[in-house]
């Protein structure tokens, strides 16, 4: 793991998002889904469990039956011919993803989305999706992540009909992303101050964002080991308020929710710091914003940027 091209590859994600674009004119990945398939079963580990989490709730929402199920989990549902198996890995070669497929080969569809073309897991599956997400020579799983989650806002549209302009979205979400990078000489310094406390860094999102805050703060321990953690907006005022009374606590909040309010009440009752990436939200004690933050869709392939840059920045800092 190396911060210095850990940060290059986060300059990347414009050039590699213009890529799947390119990519997504003319191929469909998955052209190849059968027609009677009854339910939707997403598997995965880590970030790509984040990214499915939310895909099976945006689907479920829907009237699909879908799930997002850890693939280490004893208690995956039984296999069959209409059931359709997402497996989500970066590496194609998560141990705990191909035991969990083992159980499904042969018996229901299985695809297998990852970024290793010949990958393990592409020698047992049906189909593969590939990420196109190019190598992420700083060890992280980054642009990986956000690639997923495009190919999954593919796959909602196959199931639920909704009509989504993936290909504008992706060229809303290259110029918010592109605008961040440049401009992060003004931004970035003080938002790194603010989060990068002596204590724990919570990043705090919307529920059917709330995969964008698990991996931020997978992004914060992962690169520079820094003590961070993820919660749902309202669910914070019930498991995670509990903190503020303790610590220096930092906090980067994705907007976005009806629950605000209450967080932010007891924020400043405790004085904790809150940073918000996309909108302007009272009492919050700095705010990033960026191209296209009012668009849900750029703010669900975009908002991460703002924790990996800070992680890039404070493990680029301790190297």
């Amino acid at each position: 793991m190396d911060p210095n091209l850990f940060a290059a590859d986060i300059e990347a994600r414009p050039s590699v998002l213009r890529d799947l674009q390119r990519v997504l004119v003319t191929d469909d990945p998955w052209s190849d889904v059968p027609d009677d398939i009854g339910q939707v079963l997403l598997l995965g580990m880590g970030s790509s469990m984040f990214a499915a989490g939310v895909a099976a709730a945006r689907l479920r929402a829907h009237g699909v039956d879908a799930v997002a199920e850890l693939a280490s989990s004893e208690l995956l549902p039984p296999p069959g011919t209409e059931q359709l198996v997402v497996a989500i890995s970066a590496s194609g070669g998560s141990r705990e993803t191909q035991d969990a497929v083992s159980q499904y080969a042969g018996q229901s569809p299985v695809f297998v989305v990852t970024n290793a073309e010949g990958s393990p897991l592409t020698q047992v599956a049906d189909h593969t999706v590939l990420m196109h997400a190019g190598p992420e020579r700083g060890g992280v799983s980054c642009r990986s992540y956000t690639n997923t989650q495009v190919l999954l806002l593919a796959l909602e549209a196959k199931f639920t009909g909704v009509e989504r302009d993936l290909l504008a979205i992706l060229g809303r979400t290259v110029e918010a992303t592109q605008d961040l990078l440049d401009r992060q000489v003004g931004w970035l310094p003080e938002t790194v101050e603010r989060l990068a406390g002596p204590d724990v860094t919570a990043v705090v999102a919307p529920f059917r964002r709330l995969g964008n805050a698990q991996q931020s703060a997978l992004m914060l321990r992962e690169g520079p080991r820094r003590p961070a953690i993820a919660s749902e907006t309202g669910e914070w005022s019930h498991v995670d308020v509990y903190l503020t009374k303790t610590q220096d606590y930092r906090m980067l909040l994705l907007p976005g929710s009806q629950y605000e309010d209450e967080l932010l009440r007891w924020t400043r009752e405790r004085g904790s710091t809150v940073v918000v990436a996309g909108a302007q939200v009272e009492g919050a004690d700095h705010v990033v914003r960026y191209r296209h933050d009012d668009d849900e869709d750029v703010r669900l392939l975009t908002e991460l940027m703002v924790a990996e840059l800070v992680a890039a920045d404070v493990w680029q800092a301790g190297a």
